[in-house]
């Protein structure tokens, strides 16, 4: 993250500006990427036990907890190695989510999202509630040059979302579903309602989609209040 001063955001509401609508997170799946082959099957590993995995897997279809991910094409990229076409608003690209959040990079720009004061992870109204335990996100952080860009053009977030300003967040599982064999094909037997935590005995059989952090000791804040400390700690 750049730390000169002039790169923070001021510490006010702002409307939409037009350079904030040419910009389009990284996160965001771009049309024409689309759902790869999948070729799934099952491996009996003992026990009664089965293990999903793809007929020509590939190390990269596994994230650094060996759990199986959902493939998906990627599309082509400008001269800075950035996607382009059409955005998908309302659609995070797996593996493009998987990234930022296993490196705590920024969903939109894909640099790194650490702050002076820890990492910014963004909520919108009645998508998480900082009373739960475990606080849980599948949302990657924002770094803090793009944290109001964020808020203004994610589909899920409003222009005064909720900012959790955290030191910790660790590794917590995965959004994904659960596959089994029905008539003879391997095909989805089990949706979780919500993230599956890494170590759950449900993991062997899951295609994931989402990578899930959990927030540690967080702070509550507002946009305003996060430029605010972040100016008077550099």
């Amino acid at each position: 993250m750049t730390t000169a001063r002039t790169d923070l955001p001021r510490a006010r509401k702002t409307t939409v500006r037009p350079d904030s609508l040419r910009l389009i997170p990284f996160v965001i799946q771009r049309e024409g990427e689309e759902a790869a082959p999948d070729n799934l099957r099952l491996t009996p590993i003992g026990g009664g036990r089965y293990r999903l995995g793809y007929a020509d897997e590939d190390p990269r279809d596994r994230d650094l907890r060996a759990v199986l991910w959902a493939r998906c094409g990627f599309g082509p990229v400008d001269d800075r190695g950035l996607p382009t076409g059409r955005p998908q608003w309302r659609l995070m690209h797996p593996l493009r989510q998987r990234g930022c959040m296993q490196t705590l990079c920024c969903q939109v720009c894909a640099g790194p999202a650490r702050t002076p004061l820890g990492w910014v992870f963004l909520a919108g109204p009645n998508t998480m509630d900082p009373s739960d335990e475990p606080v849980l996100t599948n949302q990657p952080p924002v770094c803090a040059k793009h944290a109001r860009a964020a808020a203004e053009l994610c589909p899920h977030l409003t222009a005064e979302p909720m900012v959790f300003l955290t030191r910790s967040a660790p590794l917590y599982g995965v959004n994904g579903v659960g596959y089994g064999v029905r008539g003879g094909s391997v095909l989805v037997v089990e949706r979780p309602d919500g993230p599956i935590p890494y170590g759950h005995p449900l993991l062997p059989t899951v295609l994931a989609s989402q990578m899930v952090r959990r927030l540690g000791v967080f702070r509550l804040l507002s946009l305003d209040e996060l430029f605010a400390e972040l100016q008077r700690a550099i």
